[in-house]
């Protein structure tokens, strides 16, 4: 999960509108009401014949509208089947079934000023606002959504789109002057046919249209939600043709692609455009999409490496258009300190990033502005096309580099809703795209303005957007933030999507394309309390994987959100090597968890299958699903593929910082390094996919921060060149979301030992190379059934005389031992006895000379492991 967004507040001009709503017959005309409180509305009118109205009394209602208080008569219902199953959350309030004499109104009445009314008992009235999205689909959404919206060119002339059903009226501002746009009155959609020479002028659209939560009707002037182009700082929408050849860098058309990887193959490294390469001399285009055209910078020669190694994909943090980064360099703050010049420990260095980190270059980019959009900042010129042109040969210089491409997208929220400037959806369609709570309100538990992807033309933008990234952009994959606030209906309408597209027709293998998220389950949405979500159960089976924390947590130990960082794990020395932190508990019970962290983590090395079946720490036969994880099942994937495993990403601490705290502080150097490998191993070998964070082979650290979304290159940059360290030691973390850790991190960050060399840094990133070969040219590596893993994978030493400490792992004609402990280890397998093992040629002839030494007796089928080593090896 992302961290919070900045938001800048900012003032709105409103522009007020005289314009009446077309006249509309009703029954009889009621008085104008009298507002309910501000943005709240109780009513949900969730299709043409129905209303649901929490707190309503289960008698005759009204919807009244308009500026002569004409109405829409209700009487008390229930709902339909189909409307409980469409609808879970709303199954407990008072429904209303609108009479059937005024359901012709519903179109006049969804475009001004609507509210709820009813006579109480006591002789009052009560009113509230109403909540149109449902009606909104009902009357148009159904048609509206295979339109074709944004640009669309023919023969080179233009075609400007946009569904806007509650607009009053919608004209083009081009280039200065205004075009009137005409309505469909069967699908909301308003458009405008231009000539030629609209090719590359910048358009906003000024929609004229009523706003509950300021109550009045505004005009706002909006860019495209499907803008193709943008000029900088997202001014203004640029009409634009993504087929024109002008676009496209030489050898577009002709591009060739590293071969597509089956997703439970998948090694992906995560890496940030910007941390990629603003700290590397060696790059011509530092902080740029050209860097990845840089082939002799040291950024792009260690990805080549990874490649060679069996990475297959890299996974670009947010890259689409967004809302807080000043585009043009000139407009960019910059720390205005020596930072360099401060102690290790010093919080000067995150006090002076934090006084320019609201203005400068730096941000994820969590806070979505157009979705379909590349980011102006990265661009050499975020005036015009060239982030179209350059975010097209960065895929080329990826591809070039054996790398498939992915691309991080954030549907689930947008920068801001209402009428905030950085809002665009919500001032086109008010209260329509954002997800809202059951009193009108904007839902935030994503921690930004929710959006309602369950509404069909929100669906149908994810839809839209993914696919215009996958055909126009050539990318390979798509990881969805937050992916369990979608529902799972509209997740498997992009997979559709993009396996219709095809290399003939659209110059892609759509098939090829792979998906995964964050099936995090939590938010209004939880429990699938509004539509079934795309959370990790849900999605098992479906062929989109889902992030298990499970082995994450066991690995790294504890949870992300532990007041005390020094809660040990298995790859940070719980039991085994202790540190002095109190939370571990005592020697019992450290080693009761550590047992129980190693079956979630073996759950993990079989691809967190629900079904797979092995013996646990405590002794008894289980499944995957009946081991637990913090109340709910450690095991939730049908097939290898549906779970994917990391020991790190960008959100919270990177490995090497967590190892920081938890691990002894007198470990050295090299040991700190062979943890590091032992982690990354959990994830790198097994069955499914695997992502790790990028410099995570290079320890890198961003000192402690534990959400460094907006902590500047300072703390972000990754370093290449040993010779620079690995981003320890840069000071104290961000006081807003770290300061509570301030007295654990000081004396870490001012131990010199703590801040790695060459010699560990390079040698941990061989080791780790290592595996990713032996996972590359293992076919045992790749399995796809649940079948085929419970046949070739098991755990032969787990039980009750398990080593504390050390996970045996028998896959086809290999055996890895993974020994966290400080000591070396030997773990006897009585019925391989005999059989012929050596350690794997790919680390007996690697660099590191102390797994080298691992060995295997042949007449007792016993394997010993040095200290910290994850040894592989293969049956001769």
């Amino acid at each position: 999960m992302n961290g919070p967004l900045r938001r800048t507040v900012a003032a709105v001009a409103l522009v007020l509108c005289a314009a009446a709503l077309p006249a509309a017959s009703s029954a009889t005309a009621a008085p104008a009401p009298a507002p309910p409180p501000a943005d709240q509305a109780l009513a949900q009118w969730i299709d043409r014949d129905t209303v649901v109205w929490k707190g309503a009394e289960h008698a005759a209602a009204q919807l009244e509208f308009g500026t002569h208080g004409k109405r829409i008569r209700l009487t008390p219902g229930t709902l339909s089947p189909s409307e409980r199953l469409a609808h879970p959350h709303l199954t407990g309030y008072p429904a209303f079934t609108v009479d059937p004499r005024d359901r012709g109104l519903a179109p006049a009445a969804v475009r001004g000023r609507l509210l709820a009314a009813q006579r109480t008992a006591d002789g009052g009235r009560t009113t509230t606002g109403v909540q149109i999205p449902g009606v909104l689909d009902d009357l148009y959404g159904t048609r509206a959504q295979h339109a074709t919206l944004g640009p669309d060119f023919d023969h080179g002339r233009p075609t400007l789109s946009v569904w806007a059903p509650t607009a009053r009226t919608v004209a083009l501002e081009l280039d200065g002057r205004t075009v009137p746009m005409r309505r469909d009155d069967t699908t909301g959609i308003w458009h405008v046919r231009g000539a030629r020479d609209w090719a590359g002028k910048p358009y906003r659209y000024l929609v004229t249209v009523w706003v509950p939560s300021v109550g009045r009707t505004v005009t706002n002037k909006v860019t495209d939600p499907y803008s193709t182009a943008l000029t900088a700082d997202s001014a203004r929408s640029l009409v634009t043709d993504l087929d024109d050849p002008k676009l496209a860098p030489a050898g577009w058309s002709r591009l060739t692609k590293p071969a597509a990887v089956p997703l439970r193959r998948a090694r992906i490294q995560e890496l940030q455009i910007r941390d990629f390469s603003v700290a590397d001399r060696t790059s011509r285009h530092p902080g740029r999409y050209l860097a990845f055209t840089d082939r002799h910078s040291d950024g792009m020669g260690h990805l080549r490496s990874l490649a060679r190694s069996g990475t297959s994909y890299v996974h670009l943090l947010p890259a689409f258009d967004f809302a807080t980064t000043p585009e043009r360099p000139a407009d960019q703050a910059r720390p205005g300190c020596d930072l360099a010049s401060y102690a290790p420990d010093s919080d000067r260095q995150q006090d002076c990033v934090g006084k320019t980190a609201a203005r400068d270059a730096y941000n994820w980019g969590y806070d979505p502005l157009h979705y379909t959009v590349p980011e102006g900042s990265y661009a050499s010129d975020p005036d015009g096309p060239a982030r179209t042109v350059e975010f097209r040969r960065m895929v080329q210089g990826l591809n070039g580099a054996g790398l498939r491409t992915v691309m991080d997208v954030v549907y689930n929220h947008t920068a801001a809703s209402g009428q905030d400037p950085h809002s665009v959806l919500d001032r086109i369609v008010p209260g329509y795209y954002q997800r809202l709570m059951d009193d009108g309100s904007v839902a935030t538990s994503t921690c930004c303005s929710g959006t309602a992807p369950e509404h069909t033309m929100m669906g149908k933008l994810v839809v839209d957007s993914v696919v215009t990234w996958a055909k126009e952009y050539k990318v390979d994959g798509f990881r969805f933030d937050l992916m369990g606030h979608h529902p799972k209906a509209n997740i498997l309408a992009v997979r559709k999507a993009l396996d219709a597209l095809t290399p003939r027709k659209d110059g892609v293998d759509g098939k090829s394309v792979v998906l995964y998220g964050e099936g995090w389950n939590f938010g209004e949405a939880a429990n699938d309390a509004r539509f079934v979500q795309a959370t990790q159960r849900n999605m098992a089976g479906t062929g989109i994987a889902t992030f298990s924390d499970r082995a994450r947590d066991a690995v790294r130990g504890g949870s992300p959100f532990d007041g005390d960082p020094g809660i040990q794990g298995f790859a940070s020395g719980l039991y085994t090597d202790p540190n002095s932190s109190k939370g571990n508990g005592n020697p019992s019970e450290q080693r009761a968890r550590l047992l129980h962290y190693q079956d979630l983590i073996k759950i993990g090395l079989t691809g967190n299958l629900a079904d797979y079946t092995f013996t646990d720490s405590s002794g008894h036969r289980v499944k995957g699903s009946g081991v637990d994880y913090n109340g709910a099942p450690a095991g939730y994937a049908a097939a290898p593929g549906d779970a994917l495993a990391y020991a790190d990403a960008h959100d919270n601490e990177t490995l090497y910082d967590a190892l920081a705290y938890k691990l002894p502080q007198h470990t050295d150097a090299a040991d700190r390094g062979r943890m590091q490998v032992l982690a990354l191993a959990t994830a790198a070998l097994s069955q499914g996919p695997a992502l790790s964070q990028a410099g995570s082979d290079l320890l890198r650290s961003k000192s402690l921060d534990r959400n460094s979304f907006d902590s500047g290159d300072w703390f972000n940059a990754l370093h290449w060149n040993c010779a620079d360290g690995n981003g320890f030691g840069r000071g104290l973390p961000p006081a807003a979301d770290n300061k509570d850790k301030w007295p654990y991190a000081r004396p870490l960050l001012a131990d010199p030992a703590l801040r790695p060399g060459c010699a560990a840094i390079d040698h941990t990133s061989a080791a780790y190379r290592d595996l990713l070969r032996i996972h590359a040219t293992e076919p045992a590596f790749g399995l796809s059934t649940t079948a085929g893993v419970q046949s070739a994978l098991s755990f032969p030493l787990s039980g009750k005389d398990e080593t504390p400490g050390v996970i045996t792992m028998r896959l086809g004609n290999l055996v890895v031992v993974f020994n966290a402990t400080p000591h070396r280890q030997a773990q006897t397998l009585h019925a391989l006895a005999g059989e012929h093992y050596a350690l794997h040629p790919l680390q007996a002839h690697g660099t590191d000379r102390t797994t080298t030494t691992a060995s295997y007796d042949r007449p007792s089928g016993t394997f010993t492991v040095p200290a910290r080593t994850v040894a592989v090896f293969r049956r001769g």
